[in-house]
């Protein structure tokens, strides 16, 4: 069908999960930066066959978790997500509903209104016999648990720092120090809270969390619905992660005006909780600095090679080169920020 490997492979990862011939297979862009996805064509019907990053030893079934997630929600009357058909977790593939959609590049109060609703849905799923008892991927359950994520990227960084000599000096002089504060003040707000800093949160401030939640992964239909797509990270975590992710992901434009809407959205869904809005104020430097680690993955050389396998096309160089100086930036306005809640970095 193709002399392109990739999507050779694709062609017949999809004729094995159909149990038949396909007429077109394609690579499709703008899908995730991580895992391929293709559309595969068969008669009047289109399919979206994702391709996860390659699986290390222990590490999460990505496709899996994804069509559990989806069946979960669909079987729970959740619509507004792509209908899941079959996995090959071996080979590490998923057949999911082709979304016929535009990116959701220029997001409205509507748009926050209907993210809020379908967090709502899940959040009130959370006590149903059949709610997954997975982790979400990097799960932070403790304050210190973000400090321990955020510890184990500077090491893994470091550990390239020495061929990265610009990269070595930003980590030394920026980054350690603005950790040691930030670490310092939020225990010490933790504790006028009367709240552990080590000490994971109950399970009734635990709830199913759509990971990597945003409009970056999502699609609106021509009717103007919203679809959220990327759930191989379901599972269960604390809220204040999906939503300080949520304001601050990098691969989002989230108008501020929009930000302390979803924030008080976020504050009337999990108001249970009555420790929320004060662990996020105070947990949400943190999770900032974690998104500047995460903007420098395109550094390591097995992240690099998941953007390629991905079909992301670009000069490694200038890739580097770019996501230093955007958390740079991002440092720098942490630094004269962080003890104020500002709704993005």
């Amino acid at each position: 069908m193709s002399r392109d490997p990739a999507l050779h492979d694709a062609a017949a990862a999809a004729r094995f999960l159909l149990g038949g011939s396909v007429d077109a297979v394609e690579r499709a862009r703008g899908f995730g930066r991580n895992s391929g996805v293709y559309r595969i064509r068969r008669g009047r019907t289109s399919y979206a066959l994702k391709q996860y990053p390659p699986r290390w030893p222990g590490e999460r079934d990505r496709a899996v978790i994804e069509l559990g997630a989806l069946q979960f929600m669909i079987g729970h009357g959740i619509g507004s997500v792509p209908r899941p058909h079959a996995a090959d977790p071996e080979h590490g593939y998923a057949l999911l509903e082709w979304i016929d959609g535009e990116a959701v590049t220029a997001p409205s109060d509507a748009d926050i209104a209907a993210a809020a609703d379908f967090l709502a849905a899940i959040h009130a799923l959370r006590n149903e016999s059949d709610a997954t008892a997975l982790l979400a991927a990097e799960a932070c359950l403790a304050g210190s648990e973000i400090v321990t994520q955020i510890e184990r990227r500077l090491a893994r960084l470091g550990a390239i720092a020495a061929e990265e000599p610009a990269l070595a000096d930003f980590l030394d002089d920026a980054v350690r120090p603005l950790l040691a504060g930030i670490t310092f003040w939020a225990e010490a707000g933790y504790a006028r809270q009367g709240l552990s800093f080590t000490r994971p949160v109950g399970g009734a401030a635990q709830t199913l969390c759509a990971s990597d939640f945003g409009f970056h992964n999502a699609l609106r239909r021509p009717s103007g619905e919203l679809v959220f797509i990327d759930f191989d990270d379901f599972g269960w975590d604390d809220p204040v992660k999906l939503t300080a992710d949520f304001l601050l992901h990098p691969g989002m434009q989230l108008p501020p005006p929009l930000k302390p809407q979803f924030a008080a959205a976020a504050a009337a869904i999990y108001q249970t909780d009555r420790s929320f809005v004060a662990r996020l104020e105070l947990l949400y430097p943190l999770f900032a600095l974690r998104w500047c680690m995460i903007l420098l993955n395109e550094f390591l050389p097995e992240r690099w090679a998941h953007r390629i396998n991905a079909g992301g096309q670009a000069d490694w160089v200038a890739v580097k080169q770019r996501q230093l100086d955007r958390a740079r930036e991002w440092v720098q306005s942490l630094a004269t920020n962080f003890q104020r809640f500002p709704y993005g970095h």
